[in-house]
């Protein structure tokens, strides 16, 4: 497996370009910005890209996918309980003072436990709501994505519209049952483990209570 990160935009958004490496097919996984140096990324490693996945539909995590769309011809992914959220990122956008082109209607609503591939690359959608309604992971290949559901030491913030504590506590404490040595690739900073973070989070006696 493949796997290439850039950090993206002015709200430094951590996006993955994860492939198999025998097919060259790949996912680009929260394109929030700089379409440009992602498809830099997917160029120079002569990918095809199956799917845009969004983690979320906040709009620092999708600023890039029309342009990556439009670039790839791939699908895009998100939560089916994350399309109000993902609908409202222009708004979003815009309340922060950034603009934000038209997203494409997404291509599949994905559930719990759907399994996307690229070759004989496969990872298993976790729904992780919380810090919004339709949050996910992808778990596989000895790696977790986990968008803004989880950071090194802490979690995502709750006080947007669709945030729901109760949920991120059932989130956090979902992850928290993966094997201590997956590798945790997060939204924003740097990597971490399941291990590291069931020692050291901030939120991890709280939340597991």
């Amino acid at each position: 497996m493949l796997i290439k990160s850039v950090v993206v935009g002015p709200l430094q958004v951590n996006c993955f370009v994860v492939a198999d490496e025998k097919s060259r097919k790949a996912l680009v996984i929260d394109p929030g910005d700089e379409p440009d140096r992602i498809m830099d990324i997917i160029k120079e490693g002569g990918l095809g890209v199956e799917y845009i996945i969004c983690t979320h539909g906040h709009f620092d995590h999708v600023g890039a996918v029309s342009d990556l769309k439009k670039e790839t011809g791939a699908k895009v992914l998100i939560h089916k309980d994350e399309l109000e959220i993902y609908d409202a990122a222009k708004d979003m956008a815009a309340f922060w003072g950034y603009e934000l082109d038209p997203l494409p209607d997404p291509d599949v609503l994905a559930g719990d436990g759907d399994v996307i591939r690229a070759g004989n690359l496969s990872l298993e959608i976790f729904h992780t709501p919380g810090h919004s309604p339709g949050g996910i992971c992808l778990y596989g290949h000895g790696i977790a994505i986990t968008g803004d559901t989880l950071f090194a030491g802490s979690v995502g913030r709750t006080d947007f519209h669709g945030g729901d504590m109760q949920k991120l506590k059932g989130s956090f404490k979902r992850l928290m049952t993966l094997p201590e040595n997956i590798r945790v690739l997060t939204g924003h900073g740097p990597d971490t483990t399941i291990g590291r973070e069931k020692r050291e989070n901030m939120f991890s006696e709280e939340l597991l209570l």
